[in-house]
């Protein structure tokens, strides 16, 4: 096999999902700019990256497939991927798939869940959910709702008359009537619990909930569901709240001790550790890409900056797991503002370390980088650790590789802006 495909790598999108279960990173979905247009990539396909031989592999999919969408909440429960809401042609949706992740024959099959109990959000995109207890617990996102579903949990933006058919009583057929539909930003709870199989709204007990919100991010440290920024109209956010999701009442807006990251929409929010969650990139309210990264410790409810990362790596509306040593993989997103330029869509995959890494993994490191110089001793290791260093070995060959292919690529870029110029 040619170096090109064993070393292939998911194609740019932005608004995707992305999982961690095992030893994979799974990706589906998003879209991508060709020529001007939003492509949004295919629905039957999905991707893994070995997180050990560092390979990324396609797979096609079978099933009820979901509409190709971006925007879509994706999370993991018991090795099962839950892909809800989103954005496609049609305009926003609140369906909810799930596919097996444990497959044995390899073969990925989607399920619509239909047969369930309560009543689903309203549709929406960019929403964001918390997994606790075998519960998906959505929060916020843009979307649409009718004028008898309009709630103070609802920041309207605009509005319009639509078209919507009608079933005759008296007769078969359609008829069509007209109704006005709302556009905006939501702060409702919705639960769906995927034991029950049943959608629930939690009645909140207290607290001063967030703003209505979009492109904001949730982690969970214990019983704890914390949000972070976002966009309402024109304006993004900086703040942190959260919500304890045994009791359901809100913190109201967490007081921040020494300085704060900057507002945005389109970041992430990962947890690291029992107290720590890391914040990475987004767009600042003045529509600048950003590539920063914060810790913030919610014992002291401090934000500390991280100054050894990459200044050249901003991302936005990207998606980032935690892989099996803490170390944060982000995949996708965008490098540039998706709102007035839509063509910086990325698909390397950005690793931060944010604990040293054990004994093992930096021995492992240490003889994948110098196979060339321990070739000859490498084949007397024990089996079981031959199989680990052999699957390090590819993932440093396969760093090598793309780093190579990506540094060509922007020399040409370069030569061809600087012909242009001239």
């Amino acid at each position: 096999m040619a170096d090109s495909q064993l070393f292939c790598v998911a194609e740019e999108r932005s608004g995707h999902c992305a999982v961690v279960d095992g030893n994979f990173l799974y990706v589906w979905g998003g879209y991508v700019s060709i020529e001007d247009n939003e492509v949004y990539l295919p629905n039957d396909e999905i991707w893994t990256y070995d997180i050990d031989s560092g390979l990324w592999t396609m797979h096609l999919m079978e099933g009820e497939l979901p509409t190709s969408m971006s925007g879509s909440c994706g999370a993991c429960i018991n090795g099962k991927l839950y892909v809800f809401g989103g954005y496609d042609d049609k305009g926003y949706s609140n369906r909810l798939y799930f596919v097996n992740l444990r497959t044995r024959d390899g073969t990925y099959i989607w399920e619509k869940i239909t047969n369930f109990e309560g009543q689903p959000p309203t549709p929406r995109d960019k929403l964001s959910c918390w997994v606790y207890k075998d519960r998906l617990i959505y929060f916020g996102g843009y979307g649409c709702r009718r004028h008898n579903e309009l709630q103070d949990c609802f920041d309207v933006h605009d509005a319009s008359w639509v078209r919507l058919p009608e079933l005759f009583i008296a007769q078969t057929g359609f008829c069509m009537r007209e109704e006005q539909i709302f556009w905006g930003w939501h702060n409702d709870v919705h639960i769906f619990d995927t034991k029950t199989q049943s959608w629930l709204q939690p009645e909140i007990k207290g607290g001063v909930p967030p703003q209505p919100r979009a492109a904001h991010t949730c982690a969970v440290l214990g019983n704890k569901g914390y949000i972070f920024g976002g966009r309402v109209l024109q304006t993004r956010m900086n703040d942190l709240h959260y919500l304890n999701l045994d009791t359901w009442t809100w913190s109201g807006r967490i007081p921040v001790n020494g300085e704060n990251p900057k507002h945005r929409s389109w970041h992430t929010l990962t947890p690291i550790a029992d107290d720590t969650l890391f914040l990475f990139g987004g767009l600042s309210a003045d529509n600048v890409p950003l590539s920063d990264g914060w810790i913030h410790n919610v014992i002291t409810n401090c934000w500390k900056q991280l100054t050894h990362l990459p200044k050249t790596k901003p991302r936005l509306w990207h998606t980032a797991c935690l892989g099996k040593e803490n170390e944060i993989m982000v995949f996708g997103g965008s490098k540039d503002d998706l709102l007035s330029l839509d063509t910086g869509h990325c698909n390397d995959l950005l690793i931060f370390q944010t604990q040293p890494y054990s004994l093992l993994r930096l021995c492992l490191d240490c003889i994948g980088k110098n196979a060339i110089i321990l070739e000859s001793q490498i084949s007397l290791l024990p089996p079981k650790l031959l199989q680990q260093v052999l699957k390090k070995i590819t993932f440093w060959t396969a760093a090598n590789h793309r780093e190579e292919q990506r540094a060509q690529k922007e020399e040409t870029e370069n030569k061809y802006q600087w012909i242009s110029g001239n």
